[in-house]
């Protein structure tokens, strides 16, 4: 069979691509390879209508392997990482496509340590699918599942001990998306004092990610407006990201939010190591505007799975990615969209500047990406004419830009990213570079 997992769990059209017997047989080995010889498995969903299809499928497996498993409902995805260290489980389990749409489901599995799978035992899991079946759990050895009492409100609780400060005064204007933080997010906010004004705040799997939440921020940046708030805070469809807009409705990236919590730790001793990690597609601008205060900037592969290894490899106490997925290591081991509003909120209710000042803190370099599809992704690594291109763009550009080839983990295209002090230097570098990519590789 051909590679299973992506770049974050497994994903596909729900009951066409991802159909109910590959659930059942993925669970089954997934509980084979997280729980041998039994064990619990936490597991919770997004609002998606095939989410209650795929979670009976997907805990009849994990059954059939011997696992015990704690249900917890529709959930935040980073919920399921908490629960699953705070049951001392042996792994976690999530049914969502995050913020792709409607039709889409996913599954994506934690271990004991609450940590994204790794590569090896994603491999063990799709290699036990593709084995025989062979002697399974019988009589009293069968898994149970029961459901997982008062798993939000345990949440919750470990939400607002991450803060320190009441955001009594500051209004947060906040889209749920209609996915799993339709009450996550609203309750948190509020519990910590802040007036609320929540949109799409249902559970809603047939407008999941529709015209809302992190994929589409116009509705929220007029509210914000239209309602004087101090800030607005859009999740996907399983609350692991989150993105802002400021009081004037301007978009705030997770570029910014991470590095307007890197200076807020730096200015009071908590960064550790003076290190932030972030992806191979943060800005140029964020990488000098974080060196002129002296805090070091590590880059690892997009994901924020790659962010948590490279985090806890270095020693970091904070990382993400552009796309809103942070994480705060004292507090949680993976992007967290509420627990991230929640500490972008403590930013700005304990500061006298608004928010448009406190995120305008780089200068965003400009960054042309063009996507080029190709006969074959893996060939780019060998295409040494497109990697001689690639070194004499970066030596023309200098300091002052830089050059991101890389394969699409989905597609059979290649990605062209060129940043540069100017838009017209960006766009002429990476239609160059787009022209032998696909001269070399073109389909």
């Amino acid at each position: 069979m051909t590679r299973l997992f992506g770049t974050d769990g497994v994903r596909g059209v729900a009951n066409s691509e991802l159909t109910p017997d590959l659930t059942l047989t993925l669970g089954r080995a997934a509980g084979r390879v997280l729980a041998p010889g039994g064990g619990i498995i936490v597991a919770g969903r997004d609002t998606r209508i095939s989410g209650p299809m795929l979670e009976g499928a997907l805990v009849a497996g994990l059954c059939s392997a011997g696992s015990e498993v704690h249900l917890a409902g529709i959930i935040p995805t980073p919920a399921i990482a908490f629960l699953t260290l705070d049951e001392r489980a042996s792994g976690g389990a999530v049914i969502s496509a995050s913020h792709n749409p409607v039709p889409d489901n996913g599954i994506k599995f934690f271990s004991d340590e609450g940590l994204k799978i790794s590569a090896e035992a994603e491999l063990a899991i799709e290699e036990l699918m593709e084995a025989e079946i062979g002697d399974l759990p019988a009589g009293d050895a069968v898994g149970v599942a029961r459901t997982l009492d008062g798993a939000l409100d345990r949440y919750l609780a470990h939400l607002l001990d991450a803060v320190d400060s009441s955001f009594r005064g500051l209004r947060v204007v906040v889209d749920c998306a209609y996915g799993a933080a339709w009450e996550a997010g609203p309750r948190a906010l509020t519990a910590a004092g802040a007036d609320v004004v929540a949109l799409h705040a249902e559970p809603d799997g047939h407008r999941i990610n529709v015209d809302c939440g992190s994929t589409s921020l116009g509705e929220l940046a007029r509210t914000v407006v239209a309602e004087s708030a101090d800030l607005g805070l859009a999740f996907d469809g399983d609350a692991d990201r989150v993105l802002a807009v400021d009081e004037k409705g301007n978009e705030v990236d997770g570029d910014r939010i991470i590095a307007m919590a890197a200076l807020r730790m730096h200015e009071t001793g908590s960064l550790k190591n003076n290190l932030v990690v972030t992806t191979v597609m943060t800005n140029l601008g964020f990488h000098h505007a974080l060196k002129e205060h002296g805090i070091d900037v590590a880059a690892a592969p997009v994901g924020d799975k790659h962010v948590a290894e490279a985090m806890a490899d270095r020693g970091a106490m904070l990382g993400g990615e552009q796309s809103g997925h942070v994480i705060w290591a004292e507090h949680s081991t993976t992007g967290d969209g509420v627990l991230t509003g929640m500490k972008l909120a403590e930013i700005v209710a304990t500061s006298d500047r608004p928010f448009s000042e406190l995120s305008d803190v780089f200068e965003t370099y400009p960054q042309v990406l063009i996507n080029v599809p190709v006969a074959s992704r893996s060939a780019l690594q060998s295409a040494e004419p497109v990697w001689a291109e690639v070194r004499n763009a970066e030596s023309a550009l200098g300091e002052d830009g830089r050059v991101l080839l890389r394969a699409s983990g989905t597609e059979p295209l290649v990605r062209v990213m060129v940043e540069a002090a100017d838009e017209t230097t960006a766009r002429r570098t990476a239609e160059s570079l787009a022209r032998v990519v696909e001269r070399e590789l073109g389909a």
